[in-house]
């Protein structure tokens, strides 16, 4: 299987000035672990999951005040489409991390998280 049969094709998009609470708000009302930013100043995409919540709000600052710009994972990895499950698996593995923005020759095409992977996985490890 290939990432473009396991993603999530419909990204959240968040911008840098969202709080951590209106991202965190967005993430559980689309029920999704990560959100891409997109940062009109500098034309940057980067990405903002549930573990940076959690890293802010465990540290004791306020998701009111805090920014998601300031909480973004900027060195993204970024899978492609044609990729093997296996490779975007072993990227996420590699990396620390557990959601790749998919992009094609027009852009953000969508996210592949774990669970996206693990889903797909799942059929083909009960039928052994």
């Amino acid at each position: 299987m290939l990432v473009r049969d396991a993603m999530t094709s419909i990204i959240l998009t968040v911008g840098p000035e969202h709080t951590l609470r209106e991202a965190a708000r967005l993430m559980s009302h689309h029920r999704v672990g990560a959100a891409m930013v997109l940062d009109p100043a500098t034309s940057g995409v980067g990405i903002i999951t549930e573990r940076d919540v959690l890293r802010s709000v465990g540290a004791g600052q306020d998701p009111d005040a805090e920014h998601a710009g300031d909480h973004t994972t900027t060195a993204v990895v970024f899978a492609a489409p044609t990729w093997t499950l296996l490779e975007a698996a072993s990227a996420m593995t590699a990396g620390g991390f557990r959601h790749l923005i998919v992009l094609d020759d027009d852009g953000p095409s969508g996210i592949v998280s774990v669970r996206d992977i693990v889903n797909c996985w799942t059929p083909v490890l009960a039928s052994r």
